[in-house]
């Protein structure tokens, strides 16, 4: 199971191809990904809780604004080189959506 990641200029089409807005791709970190947002409470008050490692979750550059701090706290917790190497990745994509309006970061899980 992995979560792979794509920044996209606009909402991608989840049907279609979604290249035209395709802005960059991460797809080496899924599997440390998926392993340390599973630690998240699904019901609690951050947003990274609502990434679905089964299925696809988007976030619009405001969520990415957002989430770029829950980022910062789960990273200082975390003791795993590959988990702390896919968060700083993901750090990297929010930080471009969330200063580039109109776009969203595509978090594609298994």
């Amino acid at each position: 199971m992995g979560i792979e990641l794509e920044l996209h200029s606009g909402r991608p089409n989840r049907k279609g191809s979604s290249r035209d807005t395709l802005l960059r791709g991460s797809y080496e970190h899924g599997d440390a990904l998926s392993r340390v947002l599973s630690t998240l409470d699904r019901h609690g008050s951050g947003k990274l809780g609502w990434v679905d490692p089964y299925s696809d979750t988007l976030f619009n550059e405001q969520e990415a604004q957002v989430v770029r701090q829950e980022v910062v706290a789960l990273s200082q917790g975390c003791a795993d080189e590959q988990q702390k190497a896919a968060l700083l990745d993901l750090a990297e994509l929010l930080e471009v959506c969330a200063a580039t309006p109109g776009s969203y970061l595509w978090f594609m899980g298994d």
